[in-house]
């Protein structure tokens, strides 16, 4: 998925939940539409440098939109890591457009994709990053589906560069993590595959799915 021209700035605050102050590299602080329901712990870093997609769309209240940031990881060096929940779709559904998501070639139609961006401590990531009755209800619809012998895939996509497996969050939400584990017991399949950011120089220009990345249903974070 190809990005328009993005404009990097620094993070200030995020704010009512859809609102992201920041500071552009000219001096302009502006307020950017925040694409982002979830807790976005870890990725809610003021002083990050951000990327921003401007629009010139008359009718939109806030003329930019925060769509990813860089974060800074143990071993110094720096991981992206995308804001916008409403890009995953769009990243995986390219993907199966070009037959790119081993295992699932030949289908051309998602419904279930959740984005990964919670990074803890430990090094590890995690779904979800707050309790979702939501995501709970699809693993519930996925279930069904595999019950009646139907094929049923659950895609984490994960848009934090920094993130090399994924387990389900028993410290964020434990009745989301007994249902993944019921819901792959009953027959769902659980895949994970890592975007990849590329530029143009120093600018992100796009954003595509990568690497399959491991699934741990039995991992908890240690405090």
């Amino acid at each position: 998925m190809n990005y328009p021209e993005l404009v990097p700035g620094t993070l200030l605050r995020r704010h009512k939940r859809f609102l992201a102050d920041v500071r552009l590299n000219d001096g302009r602080e502006v307020v950017a539409h925040c694409p982002n329901t979830g807790s976005m712990r870890a990725v809610n870093v003021p002083g990050c440098r951000v990327w921003l997609a401007p629009s010139d769309n008359p009718a939109r209240k806030l003329a930019w939109t925060w769509e990813l940031i860089e974060l800074p990881q143990r071993d110094g060096r720096l991981a992206t890591a995308s804001v916008n929940t409403g890009r995953a779709n769009r990243i995986v559904e390219e993907a199966l457009r070009l037959r790119q998501v081993p295992g699932l070639e030949g289908y051309a139609e998602l419904k279930e994709v959740k984005q990964v961006t919670l990074k803890e401590d430990d090094g590890h990531g995690y779904f979800p990053d707050a309790v979702s009755e939501r995501a709970r209800r699809h693993l519930e619809v996925l279930a069904a589906l595999a019950q009646q012998g139907n094929r049923a895939v659950l895609l984490f996509c994960v848009a934090h560069e920094g993130i090399g497996d994924v387990a389900p969050a028993w410290h964020q939400d434990p009745a989301y993590a007994a249902a993944l584990g019921e819901a792959a017991a009953r027959g769902v399949e659980v895949l994970a595959h890592r975007c990849v950011v590329e530029r143009h120089g120093d600018v992100p220009v796009a954003i595509r799915l990568g690497q399959a990345l491991p699934v741990d249903l039995e991992r908890r974070l240690v405090p």
